[in-house]
């Protein structure tokens, strides 16, 4: 499942990085504490999240995740924005919280 299937089921909105919505998913992560998620994440994970700043976007890099999901709309700072555009990261928001996506991405993605 790309990312793109994904944006689409769930009505997510992208706000950075649309380049990389060909992505290939292959699970999902959820965390907020970086230094965790680099050690935990598996590659063509999608990081969940409502860190929005040039760390996250970093990690997804390091470590070759499909993209970067901002739960509860959180915000994606310019220059975040800016590495996400160049290197091709999708970012994208919910307003659902981390439960709340988890469900719903369980739901689509375990079909």
């Amino acid at each position: 499942m790309t990312l793109n299937d994904i944006k689409e089921k769930l009505s997510l909105e992208v706000i950075a990085g649309e380049d990389g919505l060909s992505n290939e998913v292959s699970g999902c992560y959820i965390g907020d504490l970086l230094s965790w998620v680099l050690g935990k994440a598996n590659s063509g994970d999608v990081l969940v999240s409502v860190m929005g700043n040039s760390n996250a976007v970093a990690v997804c890099s390091m470590i070759d995740l499909a993209g970067l999901i901002l739960t509860e709309n959180s915000p994606l700072d310019e220059d975040a924005r800016k590495k996400a555009d160049a290197f091709s990261i999708p970012v994208l928001t919910t307003p659902l919280n981390h439960y709340q996506f988890a469900n719903a991405f369980s739901k689509i993605f375990n079909q």
